[in-house]
């Protein structure tokens, strides 16, 4: 090679160098495509198995104790009864029911928290404590106050969320309700 314009002794090197840098990213590539489809389809099983037996069932039972309460109070009501015990407990359950949200009375996932943890950098934020959870905290104490200075609204003291506990309580009081009143809910 005495002159510098004379062939690269290397130029049989480059395709080898492409060939590698190319299969190098194609497997990248794909493996990156085949985690982002595991988490997804794993996302949508988790999604579809949390919504079927823990979702709906709660909202469902939520939802059709407080038209239950608000019939049984509409219907006393009606009759004019306005001092009657039973029509004052209708409307004490039907205010305790207004106050619960879904995640009052969902149950913790132990899994997704266990998952979280294993999960965690030395650098993130505590289980529970991410950025999207705190704003909603922070809407949901928000509509608390709210909640507290709405007109005709009960002047009880705070006494925290209310719990699943609290819920099967009010769910008991609907029922014992309903049985003085000769009507079977319970289908």
């Amino acid at each position: 090679m005495d002159s510098p314009w004379e062939e690269d002794p290397r130029a049989d090197y480059a395709p080898e160098a492409e060939w590698a840098k190319l299969s190098n990213e194609f497997t990248n590539s794909g493996y990156r495509e085949g985690i982002i489809a595991g988490k997804e389809s794993a996302l949508q099983e988790g999604f579809d198995a949390g919504f079927a037996h823990v979702g709906v069932p709660i909202g469902r039972d939520l939802g059709s104790m407080r038209g239950v309460i608000s019939a049984i109070t509409s219907f006393l009501s009606s009759k004019s009864q306005e001092d009657s015990t039973t029509l004052t407990t209708a409307r004490e359950i039907s205010s305790s029911l207004a106050g619960v949200r879904f995640s009052d009375i969902v149950p913790p996932d132990l899994e997704a928290e266990q998952h979280a943890r294993e999960h965690l950098d030395a650098n993130d934020d505590p289980v529970g404590q991410s950025e999207e959870l705190l704003q909603k905290r922070e809407m949901e104490g928000l509509e608390d106050m709210l909640q507290r200075l709405t007109a005709g609204a009960t002047s009880r003291p705070s006494q925290g969320r209310p719990t699943r506990e609290d819920v099967i309580r009010l769910k008991e009081g609907i029922l014992t309700l309903s049985g003085q009143l000769g009507l079977d809910i319970t289908s």
